[in-house]
């Protein structure tokens, strides 16, 4: 397991960076338990979680997946060995100001965030997606006062385009505000959208960027089939975000690419699942890849993936769906 430095900062975080969005829905307590200490087992020091998990429960779960994870940290007494990552913008209630990124909503959601989490500070802390009622400046003002107040150490986002993700970047500078150290955009074989814009703007200002869905909400460890009813206890069958994942990975031109990837890797000895992985984190500008779980023994499978290195022709057939693909627009939702 490498350990990498987060963009430019001297904070260090493994290049699996453990998912929690399915603790609470998909995995109970004691399930999650045991994916954390599987983690942790294997040298995973960066768990990532929001105030809005876990993905499927709806709004009232919203914040359980928080307090699974804070039980955890507390019952095993690993805080200072763990890097924390949360996340603010959803809707936290029905009133208008429990959503978004108005400074009102900011500071309270932080506050609901340590009391979940058990702790006194947030490693990092990330804007869930863009808000466009709030005007940038309030935003980083914002974040720089937690930031100075040690409620936070490092601020980043999610789901920023990179013409957004630019514009923060400049307001930090041009005001002096504590800036996006990272950003968390949607990464995988299937999806390439970001090394447009958003790569390269990355790296030229040394912004960390910590892919999720690097195996494409499960299609790309080929389980599913063409034709196959959708199963229920998986991610595209989950109430509230289901029908996302299968708008963006249920489609008979990706169950193409994924059956003639799955049987070129067979035919090398070498599972699907593991090579997509080792394909995401050899590219240029990836800090490290968001990989979750619903059983500790999903995540150990997956992490066969790290340290596996592919040659030029395996390289070349991990390249070639995204050509192949038909390009759709990736909406920016909070909520995945």
């Amino acid at each position: 397991m490498k350990i990498k430095n987060l963009g430019r900062t001297g904070l260090k975080v493994s290049e699996i960076c453990l998912g929690t969005m399915t603790f609470g829905n998909q995995a109970g307590e004691e399930t999650a338990f045991a994916i954390m200490d599987a983690a942790l087992q294997a040298g995973i020091n960066f768990f990532d979680t929001a105030d809005v998990y876990p993905l499927g429960g709806g709004p009232e779960r919203a914040g359980l997946t928080e307090e699974i994870v804070g039980h955890w940290l507390r019952r095993r007494g690993v805080r200072e060995k763990i890097v924390l990552a949360t996340k603010c913008r959803g809707a936290m209630g029905e009133g208008p100001n429990e959503q978004g990124l108005s400074r009102k909503h900011i500071l309270r959601a932080c506050e609901e965030s340590l009391r979940r989490l058990r702790t006194d500070y947030i490693d990092l802390y990330q804007s869930h997606a863009p808000d466009p009622t709030t005007p940038i400046e309030e935003t980083m003002a914002a974040f720089d006062d937690l930031v100075r107040a040690g409620k936070v150490r490092y601020v980043g986002c999610s789901n920023y385009p990179a013409w957004q993700l630019a514009e923060a970047l400049w307001v930090s500078d041009r005001r002096g505000y504590a800036r996006y150290d990272c950003v968390q955009p949607r990464y995988n074989i299937l999806f390439r959208m970001i090394e447009e814009e958003l790569i390269p703007l990355c790296q030229a200002h040394g912004v960390g960027v910590i892919v999720y869905n690097p195996l494409a909400g499960g299609m790309l460890t080929a389980r599913y089939q063409r034709g196959q009813e959708v199963e229920t206890g998986t991610r595209f069958a989950l109430e509230h975000a289901g029908e996302l994942y299968r708008r963006r990975y249920w489609k008979e031109a990706v169950f193409e690419e994924v059956e003639r990837l799955a049987q070129f890797f067979q035919q090398r000895g070498k599972s699907l699942t593991h090579a997509a992985l080792a394909w995401t984190l050899a590219q240029p500008g990836i800090t490290c890849a968001i990989v979750g779980a619903s059983r500790p023994e999903q995540l150990q499978d997956s992490l066969q993936g790290v340290g596996m290195t592919l040659d030029e022709e395996e390289l070349a057939a991990c390249d070639a769906p995204w050509y192949n693909l038909p390009r759709e627009r990736d909406p920016q939702i909070a909520r995945r």
